[in-house]
């Protein structure tokens, strides 16, 4: 089987690569029956030794995941990730029209993945996002109670960490992503799906930036989304992702 991780970057002290949605990053109490994961797939890229993933990536969204080839890295750049020092940037397409750009300083309670904690009541998190209008469009189809139905991409930049926080604010703000069974809305899912012929959840992680773990200069890297978000994206008529890649 060929393997589904794309390298993006590589050196002695990292191994950074693309995901493609529908992939779980590791064994998940949630999934118990998978047996495939972006884990394995990257320690065979990285001749079959351990890797360590330093953040995750939920398993419908697709993008840059970033893996350390040693627990040292691993434990340097995970102090990286939770004092907030790395920049990430993801691209999603959203129901609505957002304003141009804006922030979403709304705290979150945690989401437990063990079931077994669902009972109980969990701590709520300070949760702040940052978001930008890139594009949007119109379509003729009546979903919902009007003639015609509204969209747009959106670049969103969480600045802390919470599970789901992005499709979470999103859907805060009633501006809920495409393709998100537990936060969107199922008649633009369906549409969707049916356009397109699958679903899919409309979240790439497009970009990350922090110091490298070890020599401390600025590493950025960035990723296209996959082929199957950017057929959706074809609704929107003269926006092209590399442009926004490339700013």
């Amino acid at each position: 089987m060929a393997n589904p991780l794309s390298v993006l970057y590589r050196d002695e002290y990292l191994l950074i690569v693309h995901k493609p949605a529908g992939l779980l990053v590791h064994r998940s109490p949630i999934d118990r029956h998978e047996t495939e994961f972006a884990l394995q797939y990257a320690r065979a890229l990285n001749d079959g030794e351990h890797v360590y993933p330093v953040h995750r990536l939920d398993r419908p969204t697709s993008g840059i995941l970033v893996f350390a080839r040693d627990s040292d890295t691993a434990r340097t750049l995970g102090m990286t990730m939770m004092a907030g020092d790395v920049a990430k940037t993801y691209l999603a397409m959203v129901r609505g029209w957002p304003p141009e750009r804006g922030e979403i300083d709304y705290p979150l309670r945690e989401e437990p993945e063990d079931r077994r904690l669902k009972g109980i009541e969990q701590p709520v998190r300070n949760a702040l996002t940052h978001y930008r209008t890139l594009a949007t469009t119109e379509i003729p189809v009546k979903i919902e109670k009007y003639p015609t139905s509204r969209y747009a991409v959106v670049e969103l930049c969480p600045k802390t960490g919470r599970k789901h926080q992005l499709r979470r604010h999103m859907k805060h703000i009633n501006h809920p992503m495409i393709g998100d069974a537990n936060h969107g809305r199922g008649r633009h899912n369906r549409y969707f799906a049916e356009r397109f012929g699958e679903g899919r959840l409309m979240l790439a992680a497009t970009m990350m930036a922090f110091r490298h773990p070890v020599s401390g200069e600025p590493l950025t890297v960035s990723a296209a989304p996959e082929a199957s978000f950017l057929e959706v994206l074809s609704i929107f008529p003269g926006f092209d992702v590399r442009n926004h890649l490339e700013q």
